[in-house]
Protein backbone atom coordinates (compact mmCIF):
# COMPACT_ATOMS: atom_id res chain seq x y z
CA UNK A 1 0.00 0.00 0.00
CA UNK A 2 1.85 3.17 -1.21
CA UNK A 3 1.77 6.92 1.16
CA UNK A 4 1.05 8.19 -2.56
CA UNK A 5 -2.71 6.62 -3.11
CA UNK A 6 -3.33 8.36 -0.20
CA UNK A 7 -3.81 5.46 2.05
CA UNK A 8 -2.78 4.41 5.30
CA UNK A 9 0.47 2.43 5.22
CA UNK A 10 -0.43 1.18 9.01
CA UNK A 11 -3.48 0.50 10.77
CA UNK A 12 -4.29 -0.85 14.65
CA UNK A 13 -5.22 -4.29 15.37
CA UNK A 14 -6.37 -6.41 18.48
CA UNK A 15 -3.79 -9.48 18.91
CA UNK A 16 -4.68 -12.39 21.17
CA UNK A 17 -2.12 -11.89 24.05
CA UNK A 18 -3.08 -15.23 25.70
CA UNK A 19 -5.61 -17.84 25.76
CA UNK A 20 -8.37 -17.27 28.46
CA UNK A 21 -8.70 -19.61 31.44
CA UNK A 22 -12.51 -19.42 32.33
CA UNK A 23 -13.62 -15.78 31.96
CA UNK A 24 -11.56 -13.56 29.69
CA UNK A 25 -9.69 -10.94 31.01
CA UNK A 26 -8.45 -7.54 29.45
CA UNK A 27 -4.91 -8.75 29.64
CA UNK A 28 -5.53 -11.73 27.30
CA UNK A 29 -5.53 -8.98 24.20
CA UNK A 30 -3.43 -6.77 22.80
CA UNK A 31 -3.67 -3.55 20.90
CA UNK A 32 -0.86 -3.34 18.30
CA UNK A 33 0.40 -1.73 15.08
CA UNK A 34 0.45 -3.72 12.10
CA UNK A 35 1.80 -3.24 8.57
CA UNK A 36 -1.15 -3.08 5.69
CA UNK A 37 0.00 -4.92 3.00
CA UNK A 38 -0.17 -3.95 -1.11
CA UNK A 39 -3.54 -4.75 -2.34
CA UNK A 40 -3.47 -7.30 -4.87
CA UNK A 41 -6.12 -7.90 -8.22
CA UNK A 42 -9.06 -8.23 -6.78
CA UNK A 43 -8.77 -6.93 -3.07
CA UNK A 44 -10.38 -3.72 -1.37
CA UNK A 45 -8.59 -1.94 1.40
CA UNK A 46 -11.73 -0.93 3.69
CA UNK A 47 -11.57 1.65 6.86
CA UNK A 48 -14.21 -0.72 9.09
CA UNK A 49 -16.93 1.57 10.69
CA UNK A 50 -18.31 -0.79 12.88
CA UNK A 51 -17.35 -4.33 14.41
CA UNK A 52 -19.08 -6.96 16.22
CA UNK A 53 -18.40 -8.97 19.23
CA UNK A 54 -20.34 -12.52 19.91
CA UNK A 55 -20.23 -14.78 22.02
CA UNK A 56 -18.93 -17.67 19.65
CA UNK A 57 -15.63 -16.05 19.62
CA UNK A 58 -15.24 -17.39 23.50
CA UNK A 59 -15.17 -20.87 21.92
CA UNK A 60 -12.50 -19.79 19.22
CA UNK A 61 -10.08 -18.42 21.79
CA UNK A 62 -9.25 -22.03 23.18
CA UNK A 63 -6.61 -23.99 21.32
CA UNK A 64 -9.02 -26.91 20.72
CA UNK A 65 -10.84 -28.42 17.62
CA UNK A 66 -14.52 -27.16 16.85
CA UNK A 67 -16.41 -25.81 13.87
CA UNK A 68 -14.48 -23.06 13.63
CA UNK A 69 -10.88 -22.49 13.74
CA UNK A 70 -9.17 -20.91 17.18
CA UNK A 71 -7.79 -17.81 17.11
CA UNK A 72 -4.03 -17.75 16.96
CA UNK A 73 -1.73 -16.07 19.66
CA UNK A 74 0.06 -12.79 18.43
CA UNK A 75 -2.69 -12.46 15.64
CA UNK A 76 -5.27 -9.96 15.00
CA UNK A 77 -8.75 -11.56 15.62
CA UNK A 78 -11.61 -11.33 13.43
CA UNK A 79 -14.99 -11.11 13.04
CA UNK A 80 -17.95 -9.43 11.41
CA UNK A 81 -17.49 -5.86 10.37
CA UNK A 82 -18.92 -2.82 8.10
CA UNK A 83 -17.10 -0.30 6.65
CA UNK A 84 -16.41 2.05 3.38
CA UNK A 85 -13.83 1.53 0.50
CA UNK A 86 -11.19 3.82 -0.01
CA UNK A 87 -9.32 1.91 -2.35
CA UNK A 88 -9.92 -1.20 -4.81
CA UNK A 89 -8.29 -3.37 -7.25
CA UNK A 90 -11.64 -4.63 -8.27
CA UNK A 91 -14.19 -3.89 -11.01
CA UNK A 92 -17.22 -5.23 -8.98
CA UNK A 93 -16.01 -2.17 -6.12
CA UNK A 94 -15.67 1.25 -6.37
CA UNK A 95 -14.10 3.63 -3.79
CA UNK A 96 -17.09 4.83 -1.51
CA UNK A 97 -19.09 1.27 -1.32
CA UNK A 98 -19.88 0.26 1.83
CA UNK A 99 -19.38 -4.09 2.49
CA UNK A 100 -20.09 -6.64 4.80
CA UNK A 101 -16.81 -8.66 5.45
CA UNK A 102 -14.88 -10.95 8.20
CA UNK A 103 -11.70 -9.17 8.97
CA UNK A 104 -12.97 -7.15 12.17
CA UNK A 105 -11.13 -6.32 15.35
CA UNK A 106 -8.94 -3.96 13.19
CA UNK A 107 -9.13 -0.35 11.92
CA UNK A 108 -8.19 -1.26 8.43
CA UNK A 109 -8.96 -4.11 6.18
CA UNK A 110 -7.18 -5.57 3.78
CA UNK A 111 -9.79 -8.17 1.78
CA UNK A 112 -10.85 -10.21 -1.42
CA UNK A 113 -13.52 -8.52 -2.61
CA UNK A 114 -15.42 -11.40 -3.17
CA UNK A 115 -15.14 -12.16 0.80
CA UNK A 116 -17.35 -8.69 1.12
CA UNK A 117 -21.18 -8.42 0.66
CA UNK A 118 -22.37 -4.87 -0.84
CA UNK A 119 -24.84 -2.94 1.81
CA UNK A 120 -27.56 -0.90 -0.20
CA UNK A 121 -27.91 2.07 0.49
CA UNK A 122 -30.90 3.78 2.23
CA UNK A 123 -32.57 0.47 4.19
CA UNK A 124 -31.40 1.06 7.02
CA UNK A 125 -27.94 2.52 8.98
CA UNK A 126 -24.75 0.01 7.79
CA UNK A 127 -24.48 -0.90 11.23
CA UNK A 128 -27.61 -2.78 11.23
CA UNK A 129 -26.13 -5.40 8.45
CA UNK A 130 -24.13 -6.41 11.27
CA UNK A 131 -27.02 -6.97 13.75
CA UNK A 132 -31.19 -7.84 12.31
CA UNK A 133 -30.32 -7.48 8.83
CA UNK A 134 -27.50 -9.68 9.38
CA UNK A 135 -25.60 -12.91 10.18
CA UNK A 136 -27.59 -11.77 14.05
CA UNK A 137 -31.55 -11.61 11.82
CA UNK A 138 -30.41 -14.68 9.89
CA UNK A 139 -29.17 -16.73 12.96
CA UNK A 140 -33.06 -16.02 14.47
CA UNK A 141 -34.94 -16.03 11.37
CA UNK A 142 -33.37 -19.42 10.51
CA UNK A 143 -33.65 -20.98 13.26
CA UNK A 144 -36.69 -20.10 14.50
CA UNK A 145 -38.60 -21.08 11.02
CA UNK A 146 -35.82 -23.68 9.52
CA UNK A 147 -34.59 -24.99 12.61
CA UNK A 148 -37.20 -25.52 15.15
CA UNK A 149 -39.84 -25.63 12.59
CA UNK A 150 -42.04 -23.06 14.26
CA UNK A 151 -45.73 -23.17 13.54
CA UNK A 152 -48.50 -20.13 13.36
CA UNK A 153 -49.96 -20.98 17.18
CA UNK A 154 -46.56 -22.18 18.80
CA UNK A 155 -46.25 -20.87 22.40
CA UNK A 156 -42.45 -19.92 22.11
CA UNK A 157 -39.40 -19.56 24.39
CA UNK A 158 -36.34 -17.77 24.33
CA UNK A 159 -34.06 -17.38 26.09
CA UNK A 160 -31.05 -14.37 26.38
CA UNK A 161 -33.97 -12.65 24.78
CA UNK A 162 -32.83 -9.11 25.42
CA UNK A 163 -29.50 -10.10 23.07
CA UNK A 164 -29.13 -9.61 19.71
CA UNK A 165 -30.54 -12.82 18.45
CA UNK A 166 -33.04 -13.18 21.07
CA UNK A 167 -34.64 -10.27 20.17
CA UNK A 168 -35.06 -11.22 17.08
CA UNK A 169 -36.68 -14.65 17.84
CA UNK A 170 -39.10 -13.40 20.04
CA UNK A 171 -40.54 -10.34 17.44
CA UNK A 172 -40.28 -13.18 14.96
CA UNK A 173 -42.50 -15.35 16.38
CA UNK A 174 -44.77 -12.54 16.75
CA UNK A 175 -44.87 -11.61 13.51
CA UNK A 176 -45.43 -14.86 12.32
CA UNK A 177 -48.50 -15.79 14.00
CA UNK A 178 -47.07 -17.14 17.85
CA UNK A 179 -50.20 -17.70 20.03
CA UNK A 180 -47.19 -16.47 23.01
CA UNK A 181 -44.04 -15.62 23.22
CA UNK A 182 -41.88 -16.02 26.39
CA UNK A 183 -38.61 -14.45 27.28
CA UNK A 184 -36.09 -14.61 29.60
CA UNK A 185 -33.27 -11.83 30.65
CA UNK A 186 -31.10 -10.89 33.48
CA UNK A 187 -32.06 -7.61 34.70
CA UNK A 188 -35.70 -5.80 35.79
CA UNK A 189 -34.94 -3.45 33.32
CA UNK A 190 -34.17 -6.00 29.99
CA UNK A 191 -37.59 -7.36 31.22
CA UNK A 192 -39.36 -4.31 30.73
CA UNK A 193 -37.56 -4.10 26.91
CA UNK A 194 -38.72 -7.03 26.19
CA UNK A 195 -42.61 -6.57 26.42
CA UNK A 196 -42.20 -3.21 25.22
CA UNK A 197 -40.77 -4.81 21.90
CA UNK A 198 -44.22 -7.38 22.09
CA UNK A 199 -43.23 -10.37 24.46
CA UNK A 200 -46.01 -11.81 25.82
CA UNK A 201 -44.19 -12.99 29.25
CA UNK A 202 -40.59 -12.40 30.11
CA UNK A 203 -38.80 -13.00 33.27
CA UNK A 204 -35.59 -12.08 35.16
CA UNK A 205 -33.83 -15.13 35.68
CA UNK A 206 -31.78 -13.89 38.81
CA UNK A 207 -35.00 -13.69 40.34
CA UNK A 208 -35.58 -17.77 41.39
CA UNK A 209 -35.28 -21.11 40.15
CA UNK A 210 -36.22 -20.50 36.13
CA UNK A 211 -38.25 -23.61 36.04
CA UNK A 212 -40.69 -22.36 37.88
CA UNK A 213 -40.62 -19.03 36.46
CA UNK A 214 -41.19 -20.68 33.19
CA UNK A 215 -43.95 -22.42 34.30
CA UNK A 216 -45.85 -19.76 35.46
CA UNK A 217 -45.39 -18.11 32.26
CA UNK A 218 -46.58 -21.29 29.70
CA UNK A 219 -48.90 -22.14 32.40
CA UNK A 220 -50.89 -25.43 31.71
CA UNK A 221 -50.67 -25.20 28.23
CA UNK A 222 -46.33 -25.51 27.91
CA UNK A 223 -44.14 -24.77 25.42
CA UNK A 224 -44.28 -26.15 21.87
CA UNK A 225 -40.68 -24.65 20.90
CA UNK A 226 -37.13 -23.49 22.81
CA UNK A 227 -35.15 -21.23 21.29
CA UNK A 228 -31.57 -22.31 23.25
CA UNK A 229 -29.00 -19.09 23.36
CA UNK A 230 -28.25 -20.31 27.35
CA UNK A 231 -27.69 -24.18 28.06
CA UNK A 232 -27.78 -24.88 31.15
CA UNK A 233 -30.76 -24.57 33.83
CA UNK A 234 -32.47 -22.55 31.11
CA UNK A 235 -32.64 -26.06 28.89
CA UNK A 236 -33.31 -28.29 31.64
CA UNK A 237 -36.42 -26.15 32.38
CA UNK A 238 -37.11 -25.90 28.52
CA UNK A 239 -37.32 -29.80 28.18
CA UNK A 240 -39.85 -29.88 31.16
CA UNK A 241 -42.04 -27.58 29.94
CA UNK A 242 -42.07 -28.58 26.60
CA UNK A 243 -45.52 -30.27 24.54
CA UNK A 244 -45.38 -33.60 23.26
CA UNK A 245 -43.63 -33.26 20.23
CA UNK A 246 -41.96 -30.29 20.84
CA UNK A 247 -39.13 -28.43 19.18
CA UNK A 248 -35.67 -26.78 20.41
CA UNK A 249 -33.21 -25.06 18.18
CA UNK A 250 -29.85 -25.15 19.84
CA UNK A 251 -28.43 -21.82 18.76
CA UNK A 252 -25.49 -21.31 21.85
CA UNK A 253 -24.76 -21.86 25.24
CA UNK A 254 -23.81 -18.79 26.70
CA UNK A 255 -24.26 -19.87 30.46
CA UNK A 256 -21.43 -22.23 30.19
CA UNK A 257 -18.56 -20.46 27.73
CA UNK A 258 -16.38 -19.22 30.50
CA UNK A 259 -16.88 -22.24 32.83
CA UNK A 260 -14.07 -24.64 33.29
CA UNK A 261 -16.37 -27.26 34.95
CA UNK A 262 -18.81 -29.60 33.33
CA UNK A 263 -22.48 -27.89 33.20
CA UNK A 264 -24.63 -29.17 35.99
CA UNK A 265 -27.72 -29.27 33.78
CA UNK A 266 -29.77 -30.52 32.02
CA UNK A 267 -30.14 -33.37 34.26
CA UNK A 268 -33.47 -34.27 32.52
CA UNK A 269 -32.39 -35.79 29.16
CA UNK A 270 -34.69 -38.42 29.01
CA UNK A 271 -37.77 -36.85 28.99
CA UNK A 272 -36.98 -35.93 25.31
CA UNK A 273 -37.86 -39.70 25.11
CA UNK A 274 -41.38 -40.08 25.87
CA UNK A 275 -42.38 -36.22 24.71
CA UNK A 276 -40.91 -37.41 21.45
CA UNK A 277 -38.84 -33.90 21.37
CA UNK A 278 -36.56 -33.12 18.50
CA UNK A 279 -33.29 -30.96 19.63
CA UNK A 280 -31.56 -29.44 16.50
CA UNK A 281 -28.19 -27.83 17.15
CA UNK A 282 -27.03 -25.44 13.93
CA UNK A 283 -24.93 -23.01 12.91
CA UNK A 284 -25.86 -19.71 10.84
CA UNK A 285 -23.08 -20.57 7.89
CA UNK A 286 -25.23 -24.24 7.27
CA UNK A 287 -28.47 -21.83 6.46
CA UNK A 288 -27.27 -19.09 4.07
CA UNK A 289 -29.44 -20.88 1.94
CA UNK A 290 -32.54 -18.66 2.96
CA UNK A 291 -30.63 -15.81 3.05
CA UNK A 292 -32.38 -14.38 0.08
CA UNK A 293 -35.55 -14.43 1.81
CA UNK A 294 -34.25 -13.43 4.94
CA UNK A 295 -33.62 -10.20 3.38
CA UNK A 296 -36.78 -9.59 2.01
CA UNK A 297 -38.65 -10.67 4.95
CA UNK A 298 -36.61 -8.44 7.73
CA UNK A 299 -36.68 -5.55 4.91
CA UNK A 300 -40.48 -5.54 5.13
CA UNK A 301 -40.86 -5.95 8.92
CA UNK A 302 -38.45 -2.97 9.63
CA UNK A 303 -39.99 -0.84 7.44
CA UNK A 304 -43.41 -1.06 8.64
CA UNK A 305 -42.60 -1.44 12.28
CA UNK A 306 -43.18 -4.40 13.14
CA UNK A 307 -39.99 -5.66 13.97
CA UNK A 308 -37.27 -2.96 15.99
CA UNK A 309 -33.44 -3.50 16.94
CA UNK A 310 -31.58 -2.38 19.92
CA UNK A 311 -27.67 -1.87 19.93
CA UNK A 312 -25.50 -1.45 22.31
CA UNK A 313 -22.05 0.94 21.21
CA UNK A 314 -18.84 0.81 22.44
CA UNK A 315 -16.66 3.06 20.83
CA UNK A 316 -13.02 2.77 20.26
CA UNK A 317 -11.26 -0.34 18.98
CA UNK A 318 -9.18 -0.14 22.53
CA UNK A 319 -12.40 -0.90 24.25
CA UNK A 320 -13.41 -3.95 22.12
CA UNK A 321 -11.72 -6.51 24.27
CA UNK A 322 -13.93 -5.09 27.48
CA UNK A 323 -16.88 -5.16 25.02
CA UNK A 324 -16.43 -8.28 24.59
CA UNK A 325 -16.32 -9.26 28.41
CA UNK A 326 -19.08 -7.19 28.89
CA UNK A 327 -20.91 -9.28 26.23
CA UNK A 328 -20.33 -12.63 28.07
CA UNK A 329 -21.20 -10.66 31.42
CA UNK A 330 -24.71 -9.51 29.39
CA UNK A 331 -24.08 -5.66 29.34
CA UNK A 332 -25.70 -5.75 26.64
CA UNK A 333 -29.12 -5.09 25.50
CA UNK A 334 -29.79 -6.26 21.32
CA UNK A 335 -26.54 -6.21 19.32
CA UNK A 336 -23.17 -5.09 21.10
CA UNK A 337 -20.74 -3.36 18.33
CA UNK A 338 -18.14 -1.36 18.68
CA UNK A 339 -17.79 1.78 16.54
CA UNK A 340 -14.25 2.53 15.24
Amino acid sequence: MSAEAGTPVQTREIHLASRPVGRPAPDNFRLAQAELPELAEGQLLVKNQFMSVDPYMRGRMNDVKSYSAPFRLDAALDGGAVGEVIASRSDAHKVGDVVVHQLGWREHAVVDAAATTPVPGGLAPTSAFLGALGMTGLTAYAGLLKVAEFKEGDVVFVSGAAGAVGSMVGQIAKAMGASRVIGSAGSPEKVARLLELGFDSAFNYNDGPVLGQLQEAAGERGIDVYFDNVGGEHLEAALATLTVGGRVAMCGAIAQYNSTEPPAAPRNMAVAIGKQLTLRGFLVGGQRQHAAEFAEKMAGWLADGTISYDETIVDGLENAPQAFIDLLDGANTGKMLVRL
